[in-house]
């Protein structure tokens, strides 16, 4: 296996919507003329994806120039892109179509509502040993709820707030409901197989789960992990922090199968694994780096935010070797004061509206696109 930094992409989703923090849906336009752009089932949200690149400082202007294009294309018309990953000051009882004839999207909107109508960033590491690929699978699932902590931005819905971090996550139709911890690629392989023939996913993508392997044919040919429980982080430093935090663990992972594979060093059983990886993830949802988790190696309770600073300790080596160190700063400074919903929830219970709470935001995300920043990103 290379040492080097691997292949890194992002699938970005975004709201839009008015300088009040109201949701506007204007997908169906938007993808007619910016053509980066794809439409999502609800015209609300819209989607974007980076081009691979294991360099941090490409990576970082290929996550903002989408949004500063989409931005003056809103401007225009006295819209904004909204952040957080539900709808704040939105309408959920309501599925607006941006497609009204795809059969695809009719079948969301019955089966599921407005419970999809959330945005995400999606990270995708480049692995293209499956057996490599599947260990990396079965790590990151175990600590997926990390990344879900770091990333929590949904603590409101429909002008109100939800008792939890990640609204998102907890709403989301996670699909199939119950996903097995995959020993090997053959077992994704057949599983997915049963799925599709009874029915429980409609195709190949309808695999709506925390982390899934991805690549150009699903479930044949893969070449790529794929985290998908982050909410969505409109800071493109956080991003690229929790991103190299990620590839170090996969990284290290690579280095040391036989101490860092669950399947070879947990005390719990693969059904074990599963679960309380499930368990974890909806804790993290209810309070991110507060939520008691349990320990993949053996169980024991442990507090979200201990983990994290535990994980950044064991891959500080690795990250000076790769010169990724500085990358990792702004996961501090979330330990430290909180991840957006958290500092969301302060304001809010300090007397701040929802509304200006959202409006602030809005003007910190257009901020930091304007930013010229030097070239401080390793690797």
């Amino acid at each position: 296996m290379s040492e080097a930094l691997l292949l890194k992409g992002f699938e970005v989703e975004l709201f839009t919507g008015n300088n009040l923090g109201e949701h506007v849906g204007v997908a169906e336009t938007v993808t007619n003329t910016l053509e980066e752009f794809v439409k999502e089932p609800d015209k609300r949200n819209l989607e974007f994806i980076t081009f691979p690149s294991a360099n941090y400082q490409t990576l970082r202007e290929s996550l903002l120039e989408p949004r500063r294009r989409l931005r003056n294309w809103l401007k225009s018309r006295d819209l904004t892109i909204l952040p957080g990953s539900t709808l704040s000051l939105g309408n959920s009882k309501y599925f607006e179509r941006s497609d009204p004839l795809d059969s695809y999207h009719s079948f969301i909107e019955k089966e599921y509502g407005t419970r999809v109508v959330t945005t995400s960033i999606h990270i995708n590491l480049g692995i293209e040993d499956l057996s490599l690929l599947f260990s990396a699978l079965r790590l990151v699932r175990c600590e997926a709820a990390l990344f879900l902590a770091l990333s929590a931005s949904s603590p409101f819905l429909d002008g109100t707030t939800t008792g939890s971090h990640s609204q998102r996550w907890i709403q989301f139709p996670l699909t199939p409901k119950n996903v097995p911890f995959f020993l090997n690629s053959s077992h994704y392989v057949k599983w997915i197989e049963d799925q599709l023939a009874k029915g429980v996913m409609k195709n190949e993508r309808h695999l709506w789960t925390s982390v899934r392997p991805n690549g150009p044919k699903r479930p044949y040919e893969l070449n790529r992990l794929e985290l998908r429980i982050c909410d969505l982080i409109t800071d493109c430093d956080l991003l690229l922090a929790v991103t190299t935090l990620l590839e170090l663990r996969v990284i290290s992972l690579f280095r040391n199968i036989d101490k860092l594979d669950p399947l070879a060093i947990s005390e719990l059983t693969p059904i074990e694994l599963a679960e309380i990886s499930d368990m974890n993830d909806m804790a993290a949802a209810q309070n991110s780096l507060d939520a008691t988790l349990r320990n993949w190696l053996d169980g024991q309770s442990i507090i979200c935010r201990d983990w994290i600073y535990s994980l950044l300790e064991k891959v500080r080596p690795l990250a000076r070797e790769m010169n990724v160190d500085r990358n990792l700063a702004p996961i501090y400074e979330v330990l430290a004061h909180g991840n957006q919903s958290m500092k969301w929830i302060k304001d809010y219970s300090q007397g701040q509206t929802i509304q200006s709470v959202i409006q602030k935001s809005i003007a910190q995300m257009e901020f930091e696109e304007r930013k010229i920043i030097p070239d401080v990103f390793g690797g």
